[in-house]
């Protein structure tokens, strides 16, 4: 062999043993960082947290009562479980296949979406979101608050009362009674802001928040429509999260990092008032100053969160957030999720809103409440008290208006 041929083999024995040192350093550093429990660190140094991340696993938010404080499903419970909602899953398609395409039918009117806009994930192996309490359940309402909601009941239950719902008692009526004489409360102002819906168009704010697009908030734990993604984008000197979630209800929402204190109590903000720090490798999140027309679980103006955003390994991530509100619970709760990083490449995340039910749908629908009102006031139409148009029961809510 000649003096270059050896020159040559001892290059290219050096460049195989430079590359096999390399992979050992970087196997060894993630080794010993993974060992150590530090995360990824941005370029100024922060746990890095950035990213497109969702849960991949369907696990119910409160836990079922057989379980008690078992947290997680054993092997047998969750073969049985998962498998049983994937054959269902697989029955139902074979009978009903796209529900769109059953043309003039009841189900063609009343059902406006096909499985192919639902999310249909794998269980996982937890029992619930909610850890805390220990059963895994939200704590029960104050007095207070079962006061609020009986009043809202009371109300909507009062609009109804007139239509076929309840004349042939349906359970949308459960608790209410049939009246052919339409409701007097038809022109009060409900009992507080309205987010959800009633039988009545006689305002935009008559509407449900999700009829007019303003359905997205904090906490969010996902939808069928959809599923639920967040897109992580830090700075040196803040956070940003968009919330790509349901049908469209996506929303962006900044978390301050300067040290600041909260808004003053006078200001409100719809997603509330985010002023976040490190705690570790921890992202703590304090969120105050809701606004009081938005709606969780009937917790509004009130609300207090208190998130906690780590991760824990090279594409996983763990969200806790402990839900107060002494106006409405007896105690805080606590629900944790884990996110796992999805490809920025193969995902397209819109950065907009793409909800456009509030833009064309919703006034249509009090187009249509006004022509009811006018067939009535004329003699030939039913009083418009008698449809349905809030509870979903049947497919009343159409009759009588083209």
């Amino acid at each position: 062999m000649r003096v270059r041929d050896y020159v040559r083999l001892a290059g290219a024995l050096f460049v195989v043993f430079v590359g096999l040192s390399a992979a050992i350093g970087i196997a060894l550093v993630g080794q010993t960082a993974s060992q150590a429990g530090t995360s990824p660190r941005t370029p100024w140094g922060e746990p890095d947290l950035q990213g497109i991340w969702t849960e991949e696993f369907d696990t119910p938010l409160e836990r079922a009562e057989r379980y008690g404080d078992r947290e997680f499903l054993t092997d047998e419970e969750y073969a049985e479980i998962d498998g049983r909602r994937a054959a269902a899953l697989d029955n139902q398609q074979q009978a009903d296949g796209d529900r769109r395409n059953e043309r003039g039918s009841e189900r063609d009117v009343a059902g406006a979406y096909s499985d192919a806009f639902l999310s249909f994930k794998h269980m996982g192996r937890r029992t619930s979101l909610i850890v805390d309490p220990p059963n895994g359940r939200i704590p029960p309402l104050t007095d207070e608050a079962r006061a609020r909601a009986a009043a809202e009941r009371e109300f909507r239950l009062d609009l109804l009362r007139s239509t076929e719902t309840c004349r042939n008692e349906l359970p949308q009526c459960a608790g209410g009674a049939y009246d052919p004489t339409p409701s007097p409360r038809r022109s009060e102002l409900p009992p507080r802001y309205n987010t959800s819906r009633m039988n009545r168009h006689d305002h935009p704010e008559d509407g449900a928040l999700g009829d007019r697009c303003m359905a997205g908030q904090i906490p969010e734990f996902g939808t069928a429509f959809g599923g639920s993604f967040r897109r992580i984008v830090q700075t040196p000197g803040g956070i940003s999260i968009f919330y790509d979630v349901g049908q469209g209800q996506g929303f962006q929402r900044n978390i301050v990092m300067n040290g600041s204190p909260h808004l003053p109590d006078h200001v409100r903000q719809w997603w509330g008032d985010s002023r976040g720090h490190w705690e570790g490798d921890t992202l703590v999140v304090d969120v105050t100053n809701f606004s009081p027309k938005r709606d969780f679980r009937g917790s509004r103006e009130n609300l207090h969160l208190v998130e906690r955003w780590t991760r824990t390994g090279p594409d996983t991530l763990e969200y806790a957030v402990t839900i107060e509100d002494p106006t409405v619970w007896i105690s805080p709760w606590t629900v944790r999720q884990e996110f796992r990083q999805q490809s920025d490449e193969l995902n397209r995340i819109y950065y907009e809103p793409r909800c456009h039910e509030g833009n064309y749908g919703f006034p249509a629908l009090l187009r249509a409440a006004r022509i009811a009102d006018q067939r009535y006031a004329e003699g030939t139409g039913p009083h418009p008290a008698t449809f349905d148009n809030a509870s979903g029961a049947g497919i009343e809510r159409f009759a009588g208006v083209p």
